[in-house]
């Protein structure tokens, strides 16, 4: 289940992206090459998060007493 804090950080990135990729692009496709590297960085920060949650879940090394 997606939390709404992974949500809105996957938007903030997916616009962010977009942005700096569409502003300083010259070429006459910038609207499908920023929205697919817009799309390409959410899904794969996407990925990132699920691997990071999945690693904090059964994390019994971090014990340090």
């Amino acid at each position: 289940m997606m939390k709404p804090k992974y949500i809105l950080i996957g938007i903030l990135t997916f616009v962010i992206i977009f942005l700096m990729n569409y502003i300083g692009n010259d070429a006459p496709d910038k609207v499908s090459r920023a929205l697919l590297t817009a799309a390409a960085a959410v899904i794969g920060l996407g990925i990132g998060m699920w691997i990071y949650s999945k690693r904090d879940q059964n994390n019994e090394r971090n014990n340090f007493d």
